[in-house]
C-alpha cells in the first residue's frame, strides 16, 4: 500500500507538469482540501480556480524524498521555474479511499548551486 501512495504522488507531479487537470482531479477525494502559505483550506473547486491557472510557470520538479506512513506522506522536492528560479518545498499528503484527501504545502527558500539563498524579511 505505501508503494501505491508513492506512485500516486509521483503520477500527480507528472500530471501537473503535463497540464493534465483531469488526472489530477480524478486523484483527489470529493472532500479534498488544500492549504499553503498563500491558501487556507481550499476545496477542490477553489484549488483549481486559484492554483491551477498558474501551473505553467514550473519547468520541472526533482523529487528528493517521499516518506509514506499509513494514510500520510511527506514529499520534499526541488522546483525549477521556467524563468530559472528554484526553491524547495515539502508537502504533506493525507489519503482516504485510495485518493488524496488533503495537501498541505510548506514553501522553502530559494535554492541555488546547492545552497539556500537568504530571503527578504
Amino acid at each position: 500500500m505505501p508503494d501505491d501512495r508513492e506512485r500516486l504522488i509521483r503520477d500527480l507531479f507528472v500530471a501537473y507538469l503535463a497540464g493534465n487537470r483531469q488526472q489530477v482531479a480524478d486523484a483527489m477525494a470529493d472532500d479534498f482540501r488544500f492549504t499553503s502559505p498563500f491558501d487556507d483550506d481550499l476545496d477542490k473547486a477553489a484549488y483549481f480556480e486559484r492554483c491551477w491557472k498558474d501551473a505553467g510557470w514550473i519547468a520541472r520538479h526533482e523529487i528528493e524524498r517521499i516518506v509514506v506512513r499509513g494514510d500520510e506522506a511527506f514529499v520534499t522536492y526541488l522546483c525549477l521555474a521556467t524563468d530559472g528560479r528554484s526553491f524547495r518545498n515539502t508537502e504533506f499528503f493525507t489519503f482516504a479511499g485510495g485518493k488524496v484527501r488533503r495537501i498541505e504545502v510548506y514553501f522553502g527558500a530559494a535554492w541555488q548551486d546547492g545552497r539556500f539563498l537568504p530571503q527578504p524579511r
